[in-house]
């Protein structure tokens, strides 16, 4: 059999080099990325290889998607076994994954509701954001600093300017607060807002936890003027934090929780749960998706909830985020670790966190600078702990070298 350049079958790498893959991606792709940093074209568990056959420990997981690595065999079974039997049917039809997810995910809330599966985080967002809508107010209540997706809902709801002003106006009438001011939250929502919307951690913006309390003033805030209490659970969601969820230990129940990236461990899936009454605002008709749901997607969800469970990983990210947080904390160009779990932020004592960045990349190690003063570290919760402290060193040494 013929294959192009670059087609991997069975784990053979391209035999083109990363050079030569990157003129090619800036004459075919759309430019909303900029150039990419590396072409990976393999990873097994932690580990990640270019086209130039440079290895990487990947402590970015795809942005917290990656939940159980790369590779994995129970995935890579489970999507298999369900492409033998069916793939896609739309939603003119029911499959047994997709009602066992939403069982599965109603039972890891602890309260009845419903589920709407989409394909992404952002589209989980949307579906949620309609749901507002139902209630016959049009106000939203937004976090300084959040970050909600790209589409015209979800966009509207996020907080950065260079994101939003380029594609104003857009839907809605949001109210922005600082996140974890409390008496600023107190101010902004009455009798008009629709829904408070909160990430339990915010990721996008450096991972900034929130003051002790605060999500449960946000419930309490909410109750009294009949608002719904949205967390967007997309990044702290399916075990990030060390918990189910990153509003575990809160002692809160959300009206809506939106969730995506590692529910599918690498294959593409979001879900808006609505517990409660919340549950019956959306109906037929009111919102739709060709491929939400589909049954490939909700087995492989499956697949990485029964992993979680059965390999313990909630506990293991507490650990291993403990283990980072405990590493990095003592270096003296990091300021404080935040987070929780295996979603951590490293603040640097200068705003050189792109340096940083790239630095540790040629390193042969995969961070994000979401902020100029701020790391975020987001690997698979199957990170083991000679991994974990083999990337502390590497990030320190990297340190050393470029904040000297």
């Amino acid at each position: 059999m013929n294959l192009p350049d670059g087609v991997v079958i069975h784990g053979r790498e391209p035999r083109a080099g990363g050079a030569e893959w990157t003129e090619r991606y800036r004459a075919a792709v759309m430019n909303t990325f900029g150039d990419p940093q590396r072409v990976l074209v393999r990873g097994e568990g932690c580990r990640v290889w270019d086209a130039d056959g440079n290895r990487y420990l990947d402590l970015l997981a795809g942005i917290a998607v990656n939940a159980l690595g790369h590779a994995h065999p129970v995935i890579v079974e489970a999507v298999t076994r369900q492409l033998q039997t069916l793939g896609h049917i739309s939603n003119f039809f029911a499959s047994g994954p997709q009602i066992e997810l939403a069982e599965r995910l109603l039972a890891l809330l602890d309260a009845p509701g419903r589920v709407f599966f989409a394909n992404s985080g952002t589209e989980a967002n949307e579906a949620a954001f309609k749901a507002t809508r139902r209630t016959g107010r049009t106000t939203i209540v937004a976090a300084e600093g959040s970050f909600h997706g790209r589409t015209m809902g979800a966009l509207a709801l996020t907080s950065k300017a260079a994101y939003r002003e380029p594609f104003e106006p857009l839907p809605g009438e949001v109210r922005w607060v600082p996140y974890g001011d409390e008496d600023a939250l107190t101010e902004a929502v009455d009798e008009t807002v629709a829904a408070v919307i909160l990430e339990p951690i915010q990721g996008e913006a450096g991972v900034v936890d929130p003051p002790e309390g605060y999500l449960a003033a946000a419930r309490r805030i909410t109750a009294e003027h009949g608002a719904l209490l949205w967390f967007d659970e997309v990044q702290t969601g399916m075990g990030r934090t060390g918990s189910w969820f990153g509003h575990d230990n809160s002692g809160v129940r959300p009206d809506l929780v939106t969730l995506a990236k590692g529910l599918g461990g690498g294959i593409p899936i979001g879900a808006c749960v609505a517990l409660g009454d919340a549950g019956t605002l959306l109906g037929p008709g009111h919102h739709g998706t060709t491929f939400g749901g589909n049954p490939v997607a909700t087995a492989a969800a499956l697949a990485v909830i029964a992993t979680i469970e059965d390999e313990g990983l909630l506990e293991a990210a507490r650990n291993r985020g403990d283990q980072i947080a405990d590493g990095l904390g003592r270096h003296p160009r990091v300021a404080a670790v935040t987070g929780a779990g295996l979603l951590r932020g490293v603040v640097l004592t200068e705003p050189r966190s792109a340096e940083v960045q790239s630095a540790a990349l040629d390193a042969g190690l995969i961070v994000n600078a979401p902020r100029p003063d701020r790391l975020r570290l987001t690997p698979p919760l199957i990170l083991s702990e000679d991994e974990a402290a083999d990337a502390i060193r590497t990030l320190s040494t990297v340190l050393d070298e470029v904040m000297a």
